[in-house]
């Protein structure tokens, strides 16, 4: 059976999480891109709408209720390191409660709020696209006080 991502394009989807400005990331331990920081998010399941996926990956990542969630941007990433090839569906949401944590140390084992103008390096290619489209819609600004 293909495995989707490497053998055949995979379908990813992404949540950017924004509070006052600020944008969630998580630093990731495994391909694609390992060590690199990442808005969460995963594999879209078969007949799993993308946005759904979203949600779950988000929640299961952080520990977060999410609340609304909007279309941002679409992403596709051939990464020819790690042999990956994967569209994903990009969502952002302002709407959720509680504080995040560390919930899957073994992929995600540190997290933090970041500014635009304080962004961690390396970031994954998907999470550039993100911030890209963040600064465009005006949801995220450039600098921070």
């Amino acid at each position: 059976m293909p495995v989707p991502g490497v053998d055949i394009p995979g379908v990813g989807c992404g949540l950017a999480i924004v509070r006052d400005g600020r944008l969630l990331l998580y630093r990731r331990t495994r391909p694609p891109e390992a060590g690199h920081w990442n808005i969460v998010g995963g594999k879209v399941d078969h007949m799993e709408r993308s946005q759904d996926a979203a949600r779950r990956e988000a929640e299961e990542e952080t520990g977060l209720a999410i609340g609304q969630i909007d279309f941002l941007c679409l992403s596709e990433q051939i990464i020819a390191a790690d042999n990956q090839h994967w569209v994903s569906v990009i969502y952002v949401s302002e709407d959720f409660t509680g504080e995040p944590r560390v919930m899957e140390p073994q992929k995600l084992p540190e997290f933090g709020w970041f500014a635009l103008d304080a962004l961690p390096q390396p970031l994954s290619r998907f999470t550039a696209d993100a911030v890209a489209a963040l600064h465009a819609t005006g949801r995220l600004p450039e600098t921070s006080a």
